[in-house]
């Protein structure tokens, strides 16, 4: 039994698959509270790992986001061979605090404190303060997206966005991810 928080269809809206097409299962809980979290994750609905499987099948993409909160507090092996099975590429976000089950696709790790559990990850899409990224932690990935710290303010934004084009252009490691889904107002 998996407790979903939501379960919805939109265009992936950050990171290296901005503007793919996915359908996002959110998982309820996580196991830290960040102040600057914009993600309502804690009601959930308590629901068989087929009847995630049914509710996603109405959708014809076949990318899936697991995310949450923090989705490795429920992800299991055998839930991501089952999404495997029916045809799913399976990506997962997560904050890098725990170990992630195997057989997933594409894992996409926002940290949330300087030390990065999983053996593998790739991409590291890590906030960025307007100086610096926040948790910067030393760790290998396929992919580097600085993501502009979102403060609610758009003056503040802007100037946080502007910092972290010129921090990109300086480490070309780094790409720019930008929270698209906020700039069309999708979900």
């Amino acid at each position: 039994m998996l407790k979903i928080n939501e379960i919805f269809y939109s265009l992936q809206g950050e990171g290296y698959f901005a503007g793919v097409p996915a359908v996002f299962v959110r998982f309820s809980g996580c196991n830290l509270s960040c102040s600057f979290c914009d993600t309502n994750h804690g009601s959930h609905t308590i629901m068989t790992e087929e009847q995630v499987v049914e509710e996603i099948s109405k959708y014809p993409t076949r990318h899936i986001v697991i995310t949450g909160g923090e989705p490795a507090l429920q992800l299991s092996a055998g839930f991501v061979a089952r999404l495997h099975s029916h045809g799913y590429f399976v990506q997962v976000e997560t904050n890098g605090t725990c170990r992630l089950p195997d057989g997933i696709d594409w894992i996409t790790c926002s940290p949330k404190q300087p030390v990065v559990v999983p053996d593998r990850i790739n991409e590291l899409k890590e906030l960025f303060d307007g100086e610096r990224p926040i948790f910067n932690p030393e760790t290998d990935a396929d992919v580097y997206s600085l993501q502009p710290l979102d403060t609610g303010d758009c003056v503040r934004n802007a100037a946080i966005t502007e910092a972290a084009v010129e921090y990109v252009k300086n480490n070309p490691r780094w790409r720019l991810s930008l929270q698209t889904h906020k700039l069309l107002n999708i979900r």
